[in-house]
């Protein structure tokens, strides 16, 4: 993810968690912290190619013509050997497609790489479909924090994956750009 991505981040954000979305600052406060010596963030984001896209556009940033459609984005934070997933969203007209245990494939990846020997989340309480990709993936329930999510007063459930390299072993590559 790069500063040219906010935009269509916030607005699947903001239409998929229209509660509690993400705001700008705070996708720019994290991308302060996933480039350069000593980054600690991982942000990535599944576009959709459409026709007459080339590949290099969403590298050459805005006003670099047609851009694709963005349909996912993901992040994780890192602090020693703990890593957290921030966040994971896929537009609704994906669900199903793999797209989110893509999304997620590449956050283990990248907490693998920051050498995290454990990766946390939170996950709406009511969120079945999250809480069943987590489970395939290895994450275990270990707890609750609840009125977690603001201002509707969700619980949240606390999940917990050991060995985050286990879990990507054997996946495939991903079109995932950083």
């Amino acid at each position: 993810m790069r500063w040219w991505d906010i935009d269509p981040v916030l607005e699947l954000e903001k239409g998929l968690f229209p509660e509690d979305a993400w705001s700008r600052g705070m996708f720019w406060s994290e991308l302060a912290h996933a480039r350069g010596h000593g980054a600690t963030r991982r942000y990535v984001v599944a576009e959709e190619a459409t026709e007459g896209t080339a590949a290099e556009t969403a590298e050459e940033g805005a006003g670099a013509g047609a851009r694709p459609r963005l349909v996912g984005y993901a992040g994780l934070a890192a602090s020693g050997e703990l890593a957290d997933v921030q966040t994971i969203a896929v537009a609704r007209d994906h669900w199903g497609t793999g797209l989110g245990g893509r999304l997620l494939t590449e956050l283990l990846r990248a907490a693998t790489a920051f050498e995290c020997a454990e990766v946390m989340l939170e996950c709406r309480v009511d969120n079945s479909r999250a809480q069943r990709l987590y489970e395939r993936f290895g994450f275990e329930p270990i707890g609750f924090r609840r009125g977690y999510y603001q201002p509707g007063n969700v619980d949240a459930l606390v999940m917990r994956l050991t060995d985050p390299a286990t879990s990507v072993n054997g996946v495939q590559g991903t079109d995932i750009n950083g």
